[in-house]
C-alpha cells in the first residue's frame, strides 16, 4: 500500500516564494561578477591612470554601472568608432563620476561631472572620440581642465 504524503499550502507557498527570490537574485548576482575587461596605462602630465577599456557597443553601454566603488587612479576609456557628438549618463551607476570627453588628438573638450543614479544627459562640447570616467572630482582635484592632452589612448 502506498502512502500519500500531503503537503502543506504555507509550505508550497514558502518554496515557490523562495525559487522566485532566488530566480529574482540571479541578475544581480551577475551584475556583481561583471566581467573584467582589458586595462591600459593613461598619463595626463604626472598622473597615470589604470583604465579598463570599453570599445564595444555592448561594453559602452555596461560602462561602470552597478560598480560599487573604484581606486583613486582607476577609471574607464570609452572608445567610439568615429568622432561625434557624445552623451553620457549613470543609469544604475552606483558611484559618482566626472565624465572627459576628448577628441582624436586626445586633447580634452570638457569635463562633466555626474550624480549617481540620473538619466541626466552629459555631453562633449565637439566631436569626441574618447570619454574618460573618473571618481567624481578626480579632475578637478588634478587640476586638469580642457585642452589638457592625455596619452596612451587606444587606437
Amino acid at each position: 500500500m502506498k502512502k500519500i504524503r500531503t503537503v502543506s499550502l504555507a509550505a508550497v507557498t514558502t518554496a515557490v516564494t523562495a525559487s522566485f527570490a532566488l530566480i529574482a537574485a540571479l541578475p544581480a548576482a551577475a551584475q556583481e561578477s561583471q566581467q573584467q575587461l582589458p586595462t591600459t596605462p593613461l598619463n595626463i602630465g604626472i598622473h597615470v591612470i589604470k583604465a579598463e577599456v570599453a570599445r564595444s557597443e555592448d561594453q559602452r553601454e555596461q560602462g561602470l554601472m552597478f560598480r560599487k566603488r573604484m581606486g583613486n587612479n582607476e577609471g574607464m576609456v570609452f572608445v567610439f568608432d568615429a568622432p561625434a557628438g557624445i552623451c553620457m549618463w549613470m543609469k544604475n551607476t552606483l558611484i559618482p563620476l566626472s565624465v572627459a570627453f576628448i577628441d582624436k588628438k586626445g586633447a580634452i573638450l570638457n569635463v562633466e561631472e555626474m550624480k549617481a543614479q540620473t538619466l541626466d544627459s552629459h555631453c562633449a562640447q565637439g566631436a569626441a572620440s574618447y570619454a574618460l570616467e573618473m571618481n567624481k572630482g578626480w579632475f578637478k582635484e588634478k587640476n586638469i581642465k580642457p585642452g589638457t592632452v592625455i596619452e596612451g589612448l587606444p587606437q
